[in-house]
């Protein structure tokens, strides 16, 4: 019972870090969240949190829950939950978001879709929350 509970609180935990001086080409799939404050060529898939520094670059596909962009991000990115632009972020390609925040001074220039996301209601009932 308790190991249980050890097992998914050390996945969501599960903190991956690119550095500054650092450059991965290829692909990336993980559970754990992701910092990046280096360069990334290439498909990061994850079930938490990308977080690009200002230092930081991707370019490729990116398929996560949540996202905040300091940094650049060129091409495919997936947010199923909240996508937050900084000030210093520079986006272009195509992004698909449930809810977008975005700083004074970022740069969106990308094809946007913003898909309705299914709110469980206590009933157990699924209904389709609607976004702006």
């Amino acid at each position: 019972m308790f190991s249980e509970k050890k097992d998914k609180q050390s996945q969501v935990l599960e903190r991956n870090i690119i550095g500054k001086n650092t450059s991965i080409v290829g692909d990336v799939i993980s559970e754990g969240d992701f910092r990046i404050d280096g360069k990334v060529e290439g498909t990061i898939k994850t079930l938490g949190r990308v977080v690009i520094g200002k230092s930081g670059s991707i370019k490729g596909k990116v398929e996560c829950n949540y996202a905040d962009i300091e940094g650049e991000f060129s091409g495919e990115l997936i947010v199923s939950s909240l996508l937050t632009l900084k000030a210093t972020a520079n986006i272009s390609g195509d992004v698909v978001i449930g809810k977008l925040s975005v700083e004074p001074g970022a740069e969106f220039n990308a094809t946007c879709a913003m898909k309705g996301t299914v709110k469980e209601l206590q009933n157990g009932k699924k209904i389709k929350e609607k976004t702006a």
